[in-house]
């Protein structure tokens, strides 16, 4: 692992879901920006000494070296954004495979490249879009492509958060700080949350975003990036649809919800209750889905570890992308994990969107 120490909640998070299932084990990092602290980190974590290590690159240098079987099978990146890609290039470029978090990079011309670079070496590449990896998100794709819904007419994501409704980056917040620094993050709102909801639009629906108008806001004083948006989007065949992503609506905490609307009907998932999916008909019955009942199909039940009525939550949907990613890495063709063509769409949707919103919110072509 490289970041994610201590104080890091979504390291621990990352921690949490590669242990779940018993598949793997972090055995080596770089914990932190500073070798004092990346060493301290991985002592609280009980590494070993000899796989503790001070810096990236020294963890680069020293696997590297190593052989087939006593080398790393991972490297997993939970830095800030602005680091991703020499992290990542590094690592693909000595023929590790990688994990790294969302957004995949900055800049358009670095997920290009470094998609390239996977491609070249041959190395599986996974992003944590870990909101795809829940049974009924699973399920709500799964009823999708099985044509029960018809041909999708409209499409609805939100997602709203009120952790920076007042300026935390001011009382020293360090992840409020990062995040609020164009140089680091890239976005705002848009890089941290809006990429989430673009995934999981796609990931279920199969629908291919063709163009993209944005109204981007910052609605905290002293704010440099956007914490407020509005992107309208236009799909390949027809289908219209919008994102609205905020972290200044006081109140909310973590309330993504996508509703996706079907000639012959409709489905709602919402991530604070994710074990229930509900589907309206046409002929006006409504049916409530719950995880690990029998109407679930074979994509949620594999995204299953308990029996109905025993609430799967976060760390369970984490872990699934991880499932996927390590069945990849053992060679299983049809494995399913977000890829690294996914994070180049997502880094696309943030520079569309943010050029969309430089032209007065016009619209953009995706492609």
């Amino acid at each position: 692992m490289v970041g994610g120490g201590q104080g890091a909640f979504i390291g621990a998070v990352h921690r949490m879901a590669i242990r779940l299932d018993g598949q793997a084990e972090v055995v080596a990092g770089a914990f932190a920006s500073t070798p004092e602290r990346s060493l301290d980190s991985a002592r609280e974590l009980g590494l070993s000494s000899d796989r503790s290590y001070s810096t990236w690159q020294e963890m680069l240098v020293a696997e590297r070296g190593l052989g087939p079987s006593e080398r790393l099978d991972a490297i997993v990146i939970v830095t800030p954004n602005h680091t991703h890609f020499e992290i990542a290039s590094a690592f693909v470029d000595a023929g590790f495979n990688v994990l790294c978090d969302k957004p995949l990079v900055t800049r358009v011309e670095d997920a290009l490249t470094l998609s390239a670079l996977v491609a070249r070496r041959g190395v599986r590449f996974a992003v944590s879009y870990n909101y795809s990896g829940y049974p009924m998100v699973r399920e709500m794709r799964s009823i999708i492509a099985d044509g029960q819904l018809g041909t999708i007419r409209k499409v609805i994501a939100e997602y709203h958060q009120g952790w920076l409704s007042t300026d935390l980056a001011a009382a020293g917040d360090k992840q409020a700080s990062w995040r609020g620094d164009p140089a680091l993050a890239g976005a705002g709102a848009l890089g941290d949350i809006a990429t989430h909801a673009e995934q999981l639009v796609v990931f279920t629906t199969g629908l291919t975003i063709e163009s993209l108008a944005a109204d981007l806001r910052s609605v905290v004083p002293g704010r440099q990036v956007d914490d407020d948006a509005l992107i309208r989007l236009r799909f390949i065949g027809g289908a219209t649809g919008y994102l609205s992503v905020s972290q200044v609506c006081v109140g909310e905490e973590n309330g993504l919800t996508l509703r996706v609307f079907g000639e012959h009907g409709t489905l709602v998932w919402a991530q604070e209750h994710p074990n229930q999916l509900r589907h309206a008909r046409g002929d006006g019955s409504v049916m409530i889905r719950s995880r690990g009942d029998s109407a679930s199909g074979p994509a949620a039940r594999s995204a299953t570890r308990l029996p109905p009525g025993h609430p799967e939550g976060f760390i369970e949907a984490f872990a699934n992308i991880y499932q996927g990613f390590f069945a990849a890495i053992r060679g299983q063709p049809d494995a399913v994990f977000p890829s690294i063509a996914d994070g180049v769409r997502g880094v696309r949707f943030v520079e569309r969107a943010l050029t969309s919103a430089r032209h007065d919110g016009g619209w953009m072509s995706f492609e």
